[in-house]
């Protein structure tokens, strides 16, 4: 006599819900565009950098920005930035072309680090220009003497130059923070 028997598995059950897999799984942040290696980042990186070339040669053109420490200042800053944000425009551009994402936390560390001193440096400088082109122009009534005109689009452009830094500086600090 044949006699079947079933074969039971055991099926086991779902786990709980917990409170974060209620609200759906935790997603880490995506490339949000103005991160490096986003198309965002690098238009960043190149409008930071042509308005700090802008900058360093408009005040470079002018004979007498030696006179003053915060225009030489203004001019090795904004060099400094250029550079950094020219290499970092590399980097976006390698980074797009072999679509790689750069959320490498060393990575990220780094590229916090360097935009935070830059962009701090700039700054400074863009200030202590604004101030000696105020105190040549307004305080001493010598622009028709030096270039007061020349000084304040060089620190215009600074300025410009650092607000198309900011993004990229807390983007990465954000994303830096997240990790």
């Amino acid at each position: 006599m044949n006699v079947s028997r079933p074969a039971v598995h055991p099926v086991e059950a779902p786990p709980p819900l917990t409170e974060a897999a209620a609200h759906g799984p935790r997603v880490r942040m995506k490339d949000v565009q103005g991160m490096p290696g986003t198309k965002g980042g690098l238009l960043l990186r190149l409008i930071q950098f042509i308005f700090a070339i802008i900058s360093v040669s408009v005040m470079a053109t002018t004979s007498d920005f030696r006179s003053a420490t915060a225009f030489c200042y203004l001019v090795l800053a904004v060099g400094l930035q250029s550079f950094w944000s020219l290499s970092l425009a590399f980097v976006d551009i390698y980074a797009l072309l072999v679509k790689r994402s750069l959320r490498n936390s060393i990575v990220i560390r780094l590229f916090t680090i360097g935009d935070g001193i830059t962009s701090t440096l700039t700054f400074a400088a863009a200030c202590a220009s604004a101030g000696i082109t105020v105190l040549i122009g307004n305080d001493l009534d010598k622009c028709a003497l030096n270039h007061c005109t020349r000084f304040e689009t060089a620190t215009a452009m600074a300025f410009i130059s650092w607000f198309a830094m900011s993004p990229s500086f807390l983007l990465n600090f954000w994303s830096l923070a997240s990790q």
